[in-house]
């Protein structure tokens, strides 16, 4: 099923408007009334189409996994790519993913650091991350049965560093532009830094730790 057919553009219009405001006030500091408000919709609309926030915020998380699964299985089911390119279009895809949404992001590390949990997002930041690891896993491990990856790489390690150094790179950005002497360069030009220096980056350590080749290539 397509999320097309789930969801239609009025839906994902109120979730994009609520995944804006869990991520400026917290899935607790944010009210259905807020929603509607942001959304310039009667409450009783969210109510229909929902039923409550927490199922506002299921609907949140199934759309980016869905986003995020149906673009590495068009990935991984492309006979044309080697699986070092594969990984590779995977890392970009995770990083323009990471950082061009960063109110998904604030909400994943929102709930991740805070003391009080709220069970319900953070079984939805589980099913997630079991989800990456696992589409990560079919990409490696088709790597390693044709002999070109080795055989024994750590998945949730590998995941780790995929999704935490971006993560990181998003958190500290002023200290990065600090850092490098980019104080004066304008957001965007940043943000398309950023993401070319994470690409390289990224791409190099992967190289590395997957491949059977003990150098790298730039």
């Amino acid at each position: 099923m397509t999320l097309k057919m789930e969801y239609n553009t009025k839906q994902i219009q109120i979730i994009e408007v609520a995944e804006r405001l869990f991520a400026q006030k917290g899935f607790v500091g944010t009210s259905v009334r807020d929603i509607a408000h942001e959304a310039d919709i009667n409450v009783s609309m969210i109510s229909y189409y929902f039923g409550s926030k927490e199922k506002l915020i299921e609907a949140l998380f199934k759309l980016r996994i869905t986003e995020s699964g149906s673009r590495i299985e068009s990935i991984i089911s492309n006979e044309d790519l080697t699986p070092l390119q594969k990984v590779y279009i995977m890392i970009d895809g995770v990083i323009d993913r990471l950082l061009g949404n960063q109110c998904f992001h604030n909400i994943m590390m929102r709930e991740q650091l805070s003391s009080e949990r709220t069970p319900v997002i953070s079984d939805h930041i589980m099913d997630l991350k079991i989800r990456n690891v696992e589409l990560m896993q079919k990409l490696i491990k088709e790597g390693q049965d044709t002999g070109v990856f080795r055989k024994n790489i750590d998945m949730s390690l590998m995941t780790t560093t995929l999704y935490g150094t971006i993560n990181q790179s998003i958190a500290t950005q002023e200290f990065y532009r600090k850092m490098n002497h980019l104080e004066n360069m304008s957001d965007e030009e940043f943000q398309n830094f950023m993401k070319r220096k994470l690409s390289q980056h990224l791409k190099n350590l992967f190289k590395l730790t997957v491949t059977n080749e003990h150098h790298i290539q730039h």
